[in-house]
């Protein structure tokens, strides 16, 4: 089971659609991820544990702004930066939505083309999903009580035919895992370093994006930035890949998660920046605070550690 703080999960479940609605983005976001791109699949066949899922994978668009859901094949949609502007970098992108739903756009697509405009190639990844579609089990049933204990070790259990049972965060951080592997193992193809794999995640994409950085070094990214995700620290990897983290000191969910993974990852030696904004809640969803460019942050990090300097010999 991997550690995760209790009700956080089941808290970032329910503001899903709060979220959503509350967002202001123009409808391109959503034109964007219905467009034509490049498809690739994590496994090589079904994804292990989820052979008998017989569920077809949904969308929806509440305000305009896309969602996806019950993901039953886990693929890396790519967005490749301009071949005169790439830089040799590349990043996997991991929505939130509290393993219930992946939000498309401001966690997805905006987030792949703001990577491409500073020449990173970008990578999402839609993972693995608690089934929440029609036959579902009403939500609160057979859910495992938290009460007291903070934190413990969580999991979120599948209720649904095939899925009963099942713990859909370790599936999702498995797919996160593989989808190092896969990016790397495509860097000659198309053209980034393969020591240059990195991984952001948001929310629950978080908790897959520091299970990752936590995990084995052949599917530990190079680097990684962890927003407003509600993870807990683990024992100190090595190599200890660069980390970025940001949250807003008004999120309730996140706040306290962040700053307990940035001391442990600090005083364990780690190379780790943390950016704490005063407002923006999780998701950012309050406006007029720093948390509104935290992208261009991000930017200044990775041209801190050269991740935006083309190398020398670059691969063809």
């Amino acid at each position: 089971m991997l550690s995760i703080a209790p009700s956080l999960v089941l808290l970032a479940t329910a503001a899903l659609f709060t979220v959503a609605t509350s967002q202001c983005r123009a409808a391109g976001a959503a034109d964007d991820h219905k467009s034509k791109v490049e498809e690739i699949p994590v496994w090589a066949g079904p994804a292990p544990g989820s052979e008998n899922w017989d569920w077809s994978e949904r969308s929806v668009t509440p305000n305009g702004m896309p969602i996806t859901l019950d993901v039953v094949k886990p693929v890396l949609l790519y967005y490749p930066a301009d071949r005169s502007k790439a830089v040799g970098t590349a990043m996997i992108v991991a929505p939130g939505g509290g393993f219930a739903g992946l939000m498309m756009s401001y966690e997805g697509v905006d987030v792949a083309k703001k990577l491409n405009s500073m020449g990173v190639d970008a990578f999402i990844l839609k993972y693995r999903l608690l089934y929440t579609g029609p036959g579902a089990p009403a939500e609160g049933d057979d859910e495992p009580e938290a009460k007291n204990e903070q934190p413990r070790e969580y999991t979120v259990r599948g209720r649904y035919k095939a899925q009963k049972g099942q713990d859909l965060v370790e599936m999702a951080v498995a797919d996160g895992q593989q989808a190092i592997r896969v990016v790397r193992s495509l860097a000659s193809k198309y053209g980034y370093q393969p020591n240059r794999v990195g991984m952001i995640g948001y929310s629950a994409g978080g908790v897959v994006t520091s299970e990752a950085v936590y995990g084995p070094v052949v599917s530990r990214p190079d680097f990684a930035a962890v927003i407003y995700g509600v993870g807990l620290p683990h024992e100190m990897p090595k190599p200890a890949p660069l980390l970025f983290l940001a949250v807003a000191g008004d999120d309730t969910i996140a706040y306290t998660q962040t700053l307990d993974l940035f001391h442990a990852y600090h005083d364990g030696g780690g190379k780790v920046e943390l950016h704490a904004f005063q407002m923006g809640a999780h998701g950012f969803v309050n406006k007029g605070g720093g948390a509104d460019r935290y992208l261009d942050r991000l930017g200044e990090w990775l041209k801190v550690n050269n991740l935006l300097t083309k190398p020398k010999s670059s691969v063809k």
